[in-house]
């Protein structure tokens, strides 16, 4: 073959070449395939006359630390054009840009559906966390979960289930919710749960917050009170004495009213009470008890737990009391003796002064005698001076007649 016959081959082909060759410019859609994966970026082929990079910052909306966490070889990827130049056969492309155009179309028709999005958490910043939606999304600590959250250092590679609350394409901002959607779930199984327990129901519970009036028991989706007066069968001061969050327990249906989605519990109707516990006391027994309560008749003590007996005033001392605050005070351990019981009417009759000896009584002094003459004497002296009287004044009248 010829020498002219080769260059005008030659120019053929390289005719053909550059007729193949794909012209780009800053801001061209290209689609390609990656080809090799460092830490720092992506080579990609995207079938120009040579292969493109991705930068580790445009891969994703959000921060990353390798480029293997945004991309992987083998790939199929549309990138948009940053820069080209073809003297430095440099061409730069971007992944971040063609998927956060893509998230804003499908995010606003997300919001619009409340549709539920599962993003796993790239970052734990100030004030919530950063999540990968195709874009950088933001949820606000108090919409992560339904209860509050103290720290969040556990939570980054989580995936939360969310719902856009708010957009706005002009100040690259994307907010979004967790707890929307735990909480349209909570509704629904509370509701459901609400259809089925009943009154007199014997369910298992766990404690999930105490408050100073009781605790809040979560039986299955929803929550009821235990008020601090059903906590035990003995007084209780704090719910804290009895239980504490997470604790399980089994709780009693004493009242359910679905309008208001309220439901009343109790913890002690699970239990035996007080009063079927005390079969080892008797009447006639001395006990020892502690005052619980003074009132004006007398003093209530408690001889067993949640068991409670009355002292009347006047089986306090076997002196006299005015008032039982006199002799007693509130939380005082005394010894009574049983007086009387009665477990059907939860009732028991105590004393104090039985256990006690009475004191001795004190001698009373001789009363002083009168001085006085002889009633006997005084008579016959009056007798003497009657008749004297009579026959003197009489006498001669009486001797006419005989």
């Amino acid at each position: 073959m010829s020498e002219e016959v080769k260059v005008e081959q030659a120019e053929v082909t390289q005719e053909e070449s550059m007729a193949n060759v794909t012209f780009l410019k800053k801001g061209d859609i290209v689609k390609g395939k990656v080809i090799k994966v460092d830490s720092d970026q992506a080579i990609v082929d995207v079938g120009y006359k040579y292969d493109g990079v991705i930068p580790l910052r445009e891969l994703s909306s959000v921060q990353i630390e390798d480029a293997a966490e945004g991309i992987g070889a083998g790939q199929e990827v549309e990138l948009k054009v940053l820069t080209i130049d073809d003297h430095k056969e440099k061409l730069v492309l971007s992944k971040r840009a063609i998927d956060s155009e893509k998230a804003w179309d499908k995010l606003n028709a997300d919001m619009e559906n409340k549709t539920v999005l599962e993003a796993k958490v790239a970052e734990v910043v100030k004030g919530g966390l950063v999540v990968d939606v195709g874009l950088r999304g933001f949820v606000p600590a108090s919409m992560v979960e339904r209860t509050f959250v103290e720290d969040f250092s556990d939570y980054k590679g989580r995936t939360l289930r969310l719902r856009v609350k708010e957009m706005d394409k002009e100040k690259n901002k994307v907010v979004l919710s967790q707890k929307d959607v735990l909480d349209e779930e909570f509704d629904v199984k509370k509701k459901e749960t609400l259809s089925k327990i009943s009154v007199g129901q014997t369910l298992d519970g766990t404690v999930q917050r105490l408050t100073q009036f009781g605790a809040f028991i979560d039986i299955g989706g929803v929550d009821g009170l235990v008020h601090i007066s059903e906590m035990a069968w003995h007084h209780v001061e704090t719910p804290s004495e009895v239980v504490k969050e997470g604790d399980k327990v089994k709780v009693q249906v004493l009242k359910v009213d679905p309008e208001n989605e309220r439901i009343s519990l109790s913890i002690r109707a699970t239990q035996p009470g007080p009063w079927q516990s005390i079969s080892s006391i008797k009447t006639g027994d001395i006990v020892t008890g502690t005052v619980k309560r003074l009132v004006n008749f007398g003093a209530f003590v408690e001889v067993a737990p949640g068991v409670e007996g009355l002292v009347h005033i006047s089986q306090i001392s076997h002196k006299h009391v005015a008032t039982p605050q006199e002799v007693l005070k509130e939380g005082q351990q005394v010894q009574v003796k049983v007086l009387d019981m009665n477990p059907d009417e939860k009732r028991i009759s105590l004393s104090i002064k039985e256990t006690e000896e009475a004191p001795a009584r004190e001698p009373r002094e001789p009363r002083p005698e009168r001085e006085r003459a002889p009633r006997k004497q005084e008579s016959i002296s009056h007798e003497e001076g009657f008749k004297t009287t009579l026959g003197d004044k009489f006498g001669d009248m009486l001797s006419k007649f005989k």
